[in-house]
C-alpha cells in the first residue's frame, strides 16, 4: 500500500512537472491608435449674469431681470427647452477690503447649445444687448460625435493589426486571430475655445455681425491594446 501511494505521488509530480515544461503560446501584444479630425457644427455657449449691491433683495431682483431677458431672447431664437439650461445660482455676502465694508453678490449661469454654428456671431451680437457679464466659454461639438468614435475605433484595430503584421513578418511569422482586446480610449470632452471673458461697454455694437468664430477642428482618439496568436 505504502508503495501504491509512493507510486501515485511521484506521478502525480511528473505529470505536474510535465504541464509546467508546456511551450508558451506564441502571441504578440501591441497597441493601436485612431484619429478622426473633424470640422465641429454646434457650439455650447455659457453665459454669465452678476450683480453686486447693498442689499440681497436688491442684486437678487437686478440678476433677475437681465436672466429674463436672456432667456426671452434665446427663445425667440427658436432654441429648444432642452438646448438651454441653468447651471448656477449664487447669492452671497461679500467683504470689500478696499471700502471696507460688505456688500452682496448674485450670479447666475446658463449653458446654452446652438446646434447651428453658423448662427454664432448672430446669436452673440444679440445676446450682449440682454445685459449679460460673462462670456464664461464656448466648447466644440459634433452632431455627429458616435459616427466619427467607431470609425476612430475601427482605425484603432487597423492599426494594431499592421502593427501586429510588421513585427511578425520580420520573424517570418504571420499574425493569427485575436485573443485580447482591451479599450483605453480616453473620454471625449469637448473644445474649449475661451473663458471668463468679461463684457465691456460697447460690446453689443450695431453693426453688422463680424465673423468672430475661430471653429477649427476636434479630435476624436481611439487607443487599444491588442493580443494577436502567432502562426
Amino acid at each position: 500500500m505504502k508503495n501504491l501511494v509512493v507510486t501515485l505521488v511521484t506521478l502525480f509530480t511528473v505529470m505536474t512537472y510535465a504541464q509546467d515544461q508546456k511551450q508558451p503560446i506564441p502571441q504578440i501584444n501591441v497597441a493601436g491608435e485612431g484619429k478622426i479630425k473633424v470640422t465641429p457644427d454646434q457650439a455650447v455657449i455659457t453665459l454669465g449674469v452678476e450683480n453686486t449691491g447693498k442689499e440681497a433683495s436688491e442684486v437678487k431682483k437686478a440678476n433677475d431681470i437681465i436672466v429674463e431677458k436672456v432667456i426671452k431672447f434665446i427663445k425667440q431664437n427658436n432654441i429648444p427647452q432642452a438646448d438651454f439650461q441653468t447651471t448656477a445660482v449664487n447669492l452671497y455676502k461679500n467683504y470689500d477690503y478696499e471700502k471696507k465694508k460688505y456688500n452682496y453678490v448674485a450670479n447666475q449661469t446658463i449653458c446654452i447649445t446652438l446646434k447651428d454654428i453658423k448662427k454664432y456671431d448672430e446669436f452673440m451680437m444679440g445676446i450682449t444687448d440682454t445685459g449679460i457679464t460673462n462670456i464664461n466659454g464656448v466648447e466644440f461639438k459634433s452632431s455627429k460625435l458616435e459616427q466619427h468614435q467607431a470609425e476612430a475605433r475601427r482605425r484603432a484595430m487597423l492599426d494594431a493589426k499592421q502593427k501586429a503584421t510588421d513585427y511578425a513578418s520580420a520573424l517570418s511569422q504571420k499574425v493569427g486571430k485575436v485573443i485580447l482586446i482591451s479599450d483605453n480610449s480616453p473620454s471625449y470632452f469637448p473644445q474649449r475655445m475661451y473663458k471668463e471673458v468679461m463684457m465691456t461697454a460697447g460690446a453689443a455694437d450695431s453693426a453688422m455681425p463680424r465673423e468672430t468664430l475661430a471653429v477649427g477642428e476636434i479630435e476624436i482618439t481611439a487607443n487599444v491594446q491588442v493580443t494577436f496568436l502567432l502562426d
